[in-house]
């Protein structure tokens, strides 16, 4: 969806860059081809989700910056990650999360203000965040591991990581 898209807030770009970056880390994740979440990529979520929260208290920490010489400034952002429906379903469920919190924040009233967040935009960043957060402890933590001998496997898997430069 931001391919080709453009925001004028910094902030804005940065959640952005962040989240693909995680979308991609679950998408070629152990357990992204299997029907449970391991302990190492529930641990790696949860630090996903602590790391954009961090983020956003950083940037709606900062002050509101007056950039009249420079605004508005467009930021192209890169392209999102192609990721399509693989094994897990609570993987699916996490990426379908993380895709609906970028796209919001991205397509939002704040990615057309040089910094910072208004506070709804920020309130529905935080949601969908705890939501997720929410789904680790309250759903993956307790269904995991799954025994699905008879629909398994049902999707493809989403192949290696990026090896190299």
């Amino acid at each position: 969806m931001a391919q080709g898209q453009v925001v004028n807030n910094h902030d804005v770009a940065g959640i952005h860059t962040r989240i693909n970056r995680f979308i991609e880390e679950l998408y070629k994740s152990v357990s992204s081809g299997t029907s449970q979440v391991n302990a190492f990529d529930q641990t790696r979520l949860n630090s996903y989700l602590d790391g954009i929260t961090t983020y956003v208290d950083w940037v709606v920490g900062q002050p509101q910056l007056d950039l009249p010489e420079t605004h508005p400034r467009p930021i192209q952002l890169e392209p999102n990650p192609q990721v399509a429906d693989i094994e897990n379903e609570s993987v699916n469920d996490v990426l379908r999360l993380l895709s609906i919190a970028r796209d919001e924040i991205v397509n939002s009233q704040s990615a057309r203000d040089p910094s910072s967040l208004n506070k709804f935009d920020e309130a529905r960043l935080r949601s969908v965040v705890a939501k997720i957060k929410a789904f680790l402890t309250t759903y993956i933590q307790v269904t995991t591991p799954l025994d699905l001998p008879e629909s398994s496997p049902q999707a493809s898997e989403s192949g290696p990581g990026r090896t190299g430069i």
